[in-house]
């Protein structure tokens, strides 16, 4: 017995847009869900209260950011037929800049 699933597998063109798309889509609550646990924090809390944040760089935090947008934006709308291995990294590179950014923002909380 076949399935759809079975019959018509996936090619990957689809498959990194749906994985751009979802890490665009995740970004924004990922963001938000960190900076609700790093304030909510001892340390967090004492950032917010009397400005002792640890001393991270403002460009780290900024430029994992737009690289994650600009490579998931890229990786989206790049054609699907053309340039697999590139929208692989750019895909690769979204989630990694992603990743980084909610770490870095979980860090002013400890």
């Amino acid at each position: 017995m076949t399935t759809a699933n079975s019959a018509h597998p996936s090619a990957p063109g689809r498959v990194l847009t749906r994985w751009a798309a979802w890490g665009l889509a995740l970004l924004i609550p990922s963001v938000l869900a960190a900076a609700i646990a790093a304030v909510s924090t001892y340390q967090g809390s004492r950032c917010v209260e009397y400005n002792e944040c640890p001393r991270i760089p403002g460009a780290l935090v900024y430029g994992s950011l737009l690289t994650a947008v600009s490579a998931g934006l890229a990786a989206l709308l790049w054609p699907r037929r053309r340039g697999t291995v590139a929208r692989t990294w750019a895909v690769l590179l979204q989630w990694s800049a992603q990743v980084l950014l909610v770490l870095l923002i979980l860090s002013y909380g400890s």
